[in-house]
């Protein structure tokens, strides 16, 4: 129903700045909200940041500051600013989107974007 794409990873030096895309198409009915996550090798999937229908945006406490979640509701599309980046936020960033259809909320993953951050 919903395909979500990331781009924008790549390979930058500690301190340097990254912005992720993450485009939805498809059947979308009601979002209720998207985010950002990150999976590093060696450890769990964890949540990056968040933003919600009304606009209200949640951080991870490792990255606030550096890190500015935003969309383009017009373009389904959803955006992560990384600025001053450290090589500990090395890792494969995925996109989620949630969205309410008929009183039940379905979760949706994009494929993933490398992030490496190495001198």
């Amino acid at each position: 129903q919903v395909q979500l794409v990331e781009s924008g990873g790549g390979l930058v030096q500690p301190g340097g700045s990254l912005r992720l895309s993450c485009a939805a198409s498809g059947s979308i009915f009601s979002i209720v909200n998207m985010g950002w996550f990150r999976q590093a090798p060696g450890k769990q999937r964890e949540l990056v940041a968040t933003i919600q229908s009304s606009g209200t945006t949640n951080y991870r406490d490792s990255v606030k500051g550096r890190f500015t979640i935003s969309r383009e509701n017009a373009k389904n599309t959803m955006y992560l600013q990384m600025n001053n980046l450290k090589p500990e936020d090395t890792a494969v960033y995925t996109c989620k989107l949630a969205e309410l259809r008929l009183g039940a909320v379905s979760a949706y993953w994009g494929q993933g974007t490398q992030v490496t951050v190495s001198s």
